[in-house]
């Protein structure tokens, strides 16, 4: 809460971010958790998550078999006033399926949240990929090329202290796991205007990703387009689509707004 009109500590509802946070633990990962899962994930005391479980599936956003929890249907209601309401997803859906089409491969633009990429808009190729990927997936920051290429965006400081207090987490065999590693790839994309991801976010699957906004105060964007592995080295994608992506970044900080 940036804003000093909203930021007074008797504004902030401190049950209402309890509740979310709980929803938010729900992700591809863990589609289906415990009342134990929730509570660890969360760092609240069983007693706490209980009570916020029950709440939430009283009122339909969680359904439950007694041992563990899921997202309802419901839920996607928290998501529509974005989707409806903001122009950024709609503007920016006819600029990634002109991409897709063009590259036949998975084409994502996401926002920098916390420390994850938030996919708010997405369109995806002929050749699909497995990652499962859709608007309102959550990418970890610091391994992934959307996640490179927004965070160069960051005056490097803040980016190194921005890695250092991210989890490097293991998704592969292959992901980078040390801050001097991750600042390395960030660097790369500051230079050179791109960033990849070569298998370690998900094996077999290589992703190229440019910046699309970077105003100091604003929200910070980046467009990715995604290959099977087997398809083509990262140097042949480089060499077939990187073009595509720049235009496709163009497109979109020509017609789209962040804020």
């Amino acid at each position: 809460m940036t804003d000093p009109g909203r930021s007074h500590p008797r504004d902030f509802v401190a049950s209402l971010e309890k509740g979310l946070k709980v929803l938010l633990c729900f992700e591809r990962k863990h589609s289906k958790l415990s009342l134990s899962e929730v509570a660890r994930l969360t760092g609240y005391t069983p007693a706490t998550a209980r009570r916020l479980l029950m709440t939430l599936q009283e009122l339909d956003y969680l359904h439950s078999d007694g041992k563990r929890f899921w997202v309802a249907p419901r839920s996607l209601l928290l998501a529509r006033p974005y989707l409806m309401s903001r122009p950024a997803p709609q503007l920016a859906q006819p600029v990634l399926d002109q991409l897709a089409d063009r590259t036949r491969q998975s084409a994502s633009l996401g926002l920098l949240l916390d420390q994850e990429v938030l996919i708010i808009a997405r369109s995806t190729g002929r050749r699909t990929l497995s990652t499962g990927l859709g608007i309102g997936s959550r990418l970890p920051a610091f391994c992934s090329a959307i996640g490179r290429a927004v965070l160069s965006t960051l005056p490097r400081a803040d980016v190194v202290r921005y890695l250092e207090a991210t989890p490097l987490d293991a998704y592969t065999t292959k992901t980078v796991r040390d801050v001097a590693s991750a600042v390395e790839q960030v660097e790369h994309c500051r230079i050179h205007g791109w960033a990849e991801c070569d298998e370690e976010l998900e094996l077999g699957v290589r992703s190229i990703a440019i910046p699309v906004s970077s105003f100091p105060d604003k929200t910070m964007a980046a467009v990715s387009l995604s290959v099977r592995a087997e398809r083509m080295t990262m140097r042949a994608f480089r060499q077939a689509h990187l073009e595509a992506i720049r235009e496709a970044r163009d497109a979109l900080k020509a017609t789209v707004s962040f804020e």
